[in-house]
């Protein structure tokens, strides 16, 4: 079983540090803005979950950061959030919208993380770990231990990700309509930088449906894990639950 689906390699290819400037700009060209509202539903559920402590990895501009944290500003609440990524190019816009937006930085605060070590973090110390479009490109026999260990028991896990929808016709001529339209969008967009849509391309393909991701989850120790299919399921949202007693 394929444990990095699009096979990325960050400290080979520093393809997010290139388009850093471009991301949220090609975010909404991808999606025809579809992300908003994908990144708009996982933020409201993870602001209604109670939490003392949010990390939210592989953050990148800081979407899903930034609209919890605004969220939670409005509320008398303590709980506070760590934006982290590896790529600093990324963490830096994420840093500027939240400077702009006048978040507070005693709820957020941004943290240089690598997903496959987070060996800073002591054991059982987050509340809600979430993750959104990277599970694709992370290593998971690597990344899903090490949530589970950082999160306290009853922590929850929540992961946006591409996903198949269910009917196969639908799905077979969805990714055809990818297959075609990423790469010439991506050309034009980044300057014919292949690495932009190439590891998009091959994550959406070899990522598990949403069946296996959650069978998958519970192999490593998460239960009670569920989904929601968005978009007729070309995304779905993962939730899952770290044991009371681990």
């Amino acid at each position: 079983m394929a444990k990095n689906s699009a096979q990325f390699d960050p400290y080979e290819d520093d393809v997010f540090a290139r388009i850093a400037s471009k991301y949220d700009h090609l975010c909404d060209i991808f999606s025809l803005g579809a992300h908003r509202l994908w990144k708009r539903k996982m933020s409201s559920e993870i602001a209604a979950t109670r939490g003392g402590v949010i990390l939210d990895m592989a953050s990148g501009t800081g979407d899903i950061a930034l609209r919890v944290a605004s969220k939670l500003a409005k509320q008398n609440t303590n709980t506070k959030i760590i934006a982290s990524d590896i790529c600093p190019a990324m963490l830096n816009i994420a840093e500027t919208k939240a400077r702009t937006k006048n978040l507070a930085e005693s709820i957020l605060r941004f943290q240089i993380l690598d997903a496959h070590d987070l060996r800073s973090i002591p054991d059982n110390t987050i509340d809600i770990y979430s993750l959104s479009f990277a599970m694709k490109i992370c290593d998971r026999e690597k990344l899903i231990p090490e949530a589970l260990r950082i999160l306290k028991p009853g922590g929850m896990l929540y992961c946006l990700e591409a996903s198949h929808i269910p009917v196969k016709p639908i799905h077979t001529a969805y990714m055809k309509y990818m297959e075609w339209c990423i790469p010439v969008i991506a050309r034009i967009a980044t300057g014919g930088d292949r690495s932009a849509h190439d590891y998009l391309l091959k994550g959406i393909h070899e990522m598990p449906n949403q069946k296996a991701f959650s069978q998958e989850l519970g192999t490593y120790g998460f239960e009670n894990v569920s989904h929601k299919n968005l978009s007729l399921g070309i995304i779905a949202l993962h939730r899952a639950y770290k044991p009371k007693i681990h």
